[in-house]
């Protein structure tokens, strides 16, 4: 790294980041990237399949209103070229949570980050042209980041039209998404030593149906004790309308629709020490946002103990740790709970192995869920053991191996899920992975095995020209998804893209009530171009960036 940042501080302690002194460009920032479109797709779900030919033009602009402030618009927003989402196996009561990777969404997504990551966030993309995993069209939007005054803000707004899905089962078209228009405000202030204090407000409202919406309010906080206590802490509230002659369906403050969350971490080289609280109401619904799970108290906890071996060149900490965490509904009953015993081996060079984790746990389950179609968990509450292990060779190195597994008890029986996966790379050229989850469930209930199985693949021709595949087969559904995507790149990621999806069904009728074959197939041709508009900025060049300076302003000195 050229700043020096201590082994216990991630990318993000930007407090210790060097200064570099720039000038600002003497011209503003304008361009502006078209798009045009064609593309061929084929259902092969529907009673007489026919090829279905579709053509679009859309853009994006982006705007230097002035040094620190980026205004992005967009106009029939199209992500042909994103990758595709990575294929899970969820054994648990409660949803999954899918990453965005669409590039529009991904810049700049920090600034709206407020919650609970992958747990309880306020807002999160993805529902923003996405509905159960189908596309949306967004019609239009702009996004608006950067800094005014003493605050960091960001002001987003998108408006999506309506979308319909083909009914597997029936045929039929359905609508799965009505015209809507997304809106978020949000502003921060940085008071110095990593604290902050900052609200949000995220809206969704149907633009045809004025009794369709639905509102978040959240405010969060940082405060920083020198530099290894920090404390954090956000909290929200939801407004979802209730259809005249029926009861809120939550309960306590708002009508159950709240949730607030803190925390305390304590890093330093030797230790880390961290602590949290978080309770979502019954009725939480941020529908621009992702909850896991509602209705519950969550407390968590982790103690680890970084432990180097500075004489020994080829080996680099052991990491001896013991965390835990339990949920309790919010009458009281407790839904789960773990202990975790661990110790981590570091090796310079990157490698890894832990020395088998053990697991202490309990599942309460309050009413019976299905975990599969045909086996049911019943009512109880389960105390079990198990045991992983994790270990990968060095992944800098042009082939690596990662893996591990977890095995022990689960519910009412066992669970042994390996999982493995092979990287290999061939200079600047070719790089290529592939990837196996598996898992086989023996249960009192009723006992099943699953897997997930990935291979992807990039190979450039040029510095300019790429080819990348994603292929994966899912054992849960039985389907094969096959994505290809040739891209030949101009400016800013603009180009001409070649893509082609591929969705096919293996399974038998008598397990998913599918005919094995093609299910969907779909041909897209997309040419984009940047075009730099900027004008002279008034006044000409700015003054020098600020920050913490080093004694060499170019030059930080040595660790």
């Amino acid at each position: 790294m050229w700043a020096p940042l201590p082994r216990q501080f991630d990318l993000y302690r930007i407090s210790l980041a060097g200064t570099l002194s720039v000038e600002a460009p003497a011209r503003r920032t304008v361009t502006v990237s078209p798009y045009a479109l064609a593309d061929g797709i084929k259902d092969y779900r529907v009673v007489s399949p026919e090829v279905a030919y579709g053509r679009q033009v859309g853009g994006d602009a982006k705007i230097g209103i002035n040094q620190s402030l980026i205004l992005d618009l967009t106009v029939n927003t199209d992500f042909a070229q994103a990758e595709v989402d990575d294929q899970q196996v969820n054994l648990t009561r409660f949803s999954l949570f899918f990453p965005e990777k669409r590039a529009f969404f991904v810049e700049n997504a920090g600034v709206f980050a407020v919650g609970a990551s992958r747990s309880a966030e306020l807002f999160f993309s993805r529902r923003i042209g996405l509905s159960g995993g189908q596309e949306v069209p967004i019609q239009a939007g702009a996004r608006m980041t950067g800094k005014v005054g003493d605050f960091q803000v960001g002001v987003l707004n998108i408006q999506t039209s309506d979308a319909f899905d083909i009914d597997g089962e029936t045929g039929l078209r359905n609508q799965i998404a009505p015209d809507n228009n997304f809106g978020v405000l949000r502003a921060y202030r940085e008071l110095g030593n990593r604290s902050q204090l900052g609200a949000i407000f995220v809206s969704r409202l149907n633009t045809t149906d004025a009794d369709d919406y639905n509102l978040t309010y959240g405010i969060d906080g940082r405060l920083g004790i020198g530099e290894a206590l920090t404390f954090d802490g956000w909290a929200g509230i939801t407004t979802t309308p209730v259809p005249i002659g029926e009861d809120a369906p939550g309960s306590g403050f708002n009508d159950g629709e709240y949730g607030f969350a803190g925390g305390m971490r304590y890093v330093t080289r030797d230790w880390q020490v961290a602590t949290g609280y978080r309770q979502i109401g019954d009725a939480f619904n941020p529908e621009v946002g992702f909850v896991n799970r509602r209705g519950y108290r969550h407390v968590n906890w982790r103690f680890l103990r970084h432990m180097r071996t500075e004489s020994v060149s080829w080996f680099r900490e052991f990491r001896p740790h013991i965390s835990g965490n339990s949920f309790w509904t919010l009458g009281g009953f407790n839904e789960s709970y773990l202990v975790h015993i661990d110790n981590h081996f570091a090796f310079e060079n990157g490698a890894f192995f832990q020395l088998p984790g053990f697991n202490f746990t309990d599942e309460g389950v309050e009413e019976p869920f299905a975990i599969r179609d045909d086996i049911v968990i019943p009512a109880g509450t389960y105390h079990n053991v198990d045991w992983e292990f994790r270990a990968n060779t060095n992944r800098g190195a042009p082939l690596s191996l990662s893996g591990g597994w977890a095995l022990g008890g689960f519910y009412s029986g066992t669970r042994f899920g390996p999982n493995a996966t092979v990287a290999y790379r061939y200079g600047d050229k070719f790089s290529g992975n592939v990837r196996l989850n598996y898992f086989d469930v023996r249960l009192d209930e009723g006992s099943f095995t699953t897997a997930v199985v990935q291979l992807n693949g990039s190979y450039s021709f040029t510095p300019r020209l790429y080819l990348q595949t994603n292929v994966q087969y899912n054992d849960d559904t039985r389907d094969v998804g096959t994505n290809l995507r040739l891209g030949w790149l101009d400016t800013a990621g603009t180009g001409l893209f070649v893509v082609w999806n591929d969705a096919r069904h293996r399974g038998p009728l008598e397990r998913t009530g599918i005919l094995a074959g093609p299910k969907q197939r779909q041909l897209v041709v997309k040419y984009s171009k940047l075009f730099n508009l900027g004008g002279r900025r008034p006044g000409g060049p700015a003054g020098q960036a600020d920050g913490p300076d080093w004694p060499d302003s170019t030059t930080p000195e040595p660790l």
